[in-house]
């Protein structure tokens, strides 16, 4: 029986090294790969997990590079010939209080939570296996960045068919907030939420591209907000601890047999999140 390969981007810390605790608990037969940008730290992660009896594996991966993720993907071609679960958990956010203006939260933050996954979903999904799980994490903030979005544009996120038409979108995000007017010209000051909107539409076209895949079967897409977690983003203001934040997206990324519907959908509390776009 060939092992199930789970790969958790951004997991030395925080919920993604929660993930990869809870996947090699609860996987049977499988190899879970935890990555990190800065290898000294991801090893570290991995030897506190080795004390608990658990056996992650280590790849450096920084999201952000693109010689980074190609040698991600010719290992995990090479080693394992495929990949079955995928959790995009890699991201950032600038703190309230910080003193970068606007125009650099915005590129920074597109860059690595939007255009980083997109890169890492272009290099690792044709990898994924028949059965495969692929789950996108984003944020309950992403609903209040929809809700200050203009008509027009709200309307436009609603017609996106592609990649392309939501890549389109965050660009002009960024250029509206490099150009100081982000608020004049329909989106709201928020690079973190505006980001996270962005990979849910990405999630929606993505899954139904998934979908049309004739080689392939039983693959499934989904996004989930873990809720309001105390890590080193949230700057420990959340009420959750970083396993309560991994129940949902590893129940996704678990999810059995038969599960079609669920593609392309959007959850929280192991539960569907109410539509709310």
């Amino acid at each position: 029986m060939t092992q199930c390969v789970a790969l958790v981007t951004g997991s030395n810390k925080g919920i993604g090294f929660a993930i990869v605790r809870a996947l090699c608990k609860q996987l049977d037969n499988g190899i879970v790969y935890l990555t990190a940008r800065n290898e000294e730290r991801g090893r570290e992660a991995v030897a506190r997990l080795s004390q608990e009896g658990l056996q992650p594996k280590f790849h450096q991966l920084d999201v952000t590079d693109g010689a980074s993720v190609r040698k991600l993907q010719g290992y995990l071609k090479e080693t394992h010939g495929g990949l079955d679960i995928l959790v995009n958990n890699a991201g950032i956010a600038f703190k309230t209080d910080t003193t970068e203006p606007f125009a650099v939260q915005a590129s920074v933050t597109v860059a690595t939570n939007f255009t980083a996954l997109l890169d890492v979903s272009r290099a690792l999904i044709p990898l994924v296996r028949s059965h495969g799980r692929i789950v996108n994490m984003v944020s309950r903030a992403a609903e209040w960045a929809y809700n200050k979005l203009s008509p027009e544009i709200q309307g436009r996120f609603k017609a996106v068919k592609s990649e392309q038409d939501v890549e389109q979108l965050m660009r002009e995000f960024v250029e509206c907030a490099n150009a100081g007017d982000p608020l004049t010209k329909g989106w709201p000051d928020s690079a973190y939420g505006t980001s996270k909107f962005g990979v849910i539409a990405l999630t929606r076209v993505q899954a139904a591209d998934i979908a049309k895949e004739k080689t392939k079967e039983d693959v499934l897409l989904t996004c989930c907000t873990p809720g309001y977690v105390g890590t080193d983003m949230t700057s420990y203001k959340g009420p959750l601890t970083i396993d309560e934040g991994a129940v949902t997206p590893v129940y996704l990324a678990l999810l059995p047999p038969s599960s079609e519907e669920l593609n392309g959908k959007m959850f929280g509390d192991e539960k569907l999140y109410d539509e709310f776009w």
